[in-house]
């Protein structure tokens, strides 16, 4: 006998996946069939894998609109090879010409690096937000308030992240090439809905320092 909720649960997904279907076939405009044909978004988003954050609904966005690459707390790590395989598909391949790193208020694995407790194999992730508390830590440790503390941790963590991203090889030499990709760090608030741009926003690598730009 099988578990009762988790029965429950699974058919929830089948019936969902049968509206869908009705919605589908019921489109008149003729962009699902083309959507079947291939993708070309301009959009490569890099958000938290929370299920409170979904990239389309909160840009407003339509399926095939937008490419999405998701972890804990929207990290750019050098070495994460599966998020440098979806930035080198969706940059040259995909052409995508705007690139958000987008974290949210909230967020919990922001919230678990600023304690000593250890979760368990994310703790090795989450020493990577660690180490932007560390580049930051007197700004961060100046606040009282344990949210705003950690909220502030959450904004400071985007914009790290966003010049991780710049200083990657696939974006400078996309740069080489074109002059109409653009990076840029955002939050959400999960409350009202609203995506805050942080005024983080790069095109080159000008301004990234001489030792991140490569020539």
């Amino acid at each position: 006998m099988g578990n009762t909720d988790l029965e429950l649960g699974f058919q929830k997904i089948l019936d969902g996946n049968k509206d869908w279907v009705k919605f589908v076939s019921e489109d008149t405009t003729g962009r699902f069939q083309q959507l079947a044909k291939g993708q070309s978004p301009e959009i490569l988003w890099i958000g938290c894998a929370d299920s409170r954050v979904p990239a389309n609904e909160i840009t407003g966005t339509k399926p095939g609109e937008v490419f999405v690459h998701r972890n804990i707390a929207n990290m750019v790590v050098h070495s994460d090879m599966s998020m440098l395989s979806v930035l080198d598909y969706a940059v040259n391949v995909l052409k995508v010409k705007q690139v958000i790193v987008a974290g949210h208020y909230g967020c919990g694995g922001v919230a678990a690096s600023l304690s000593r407790q250890q979760f368990g194999v994310i703790d090795n992730w989450l020493c990577h937000i660690k180490d932007v508390y560390r580049l930051h830590a007197q700004e961060i440790d100046a606040i009282d308030n344990h949210e705003d503390k950690v909220n502030k941790l959450i904004e400071l963590n985007v914009k790290e992240q966003v010049f991780n991203l710049c200083t990657t090889s696939i974006i400078q030499n996309a740069w080489k090439e074109r002059e109409d990709l653009a990076i840029h760090g955002m939050v959400i608030n999960i409350g009202t809905g609203e995506l805050i741009d942080l005024g983080t926003t790069f095109t080159n690598n000008q301004e990234l320092g001489e030792v991140f730009a490569y020539k």
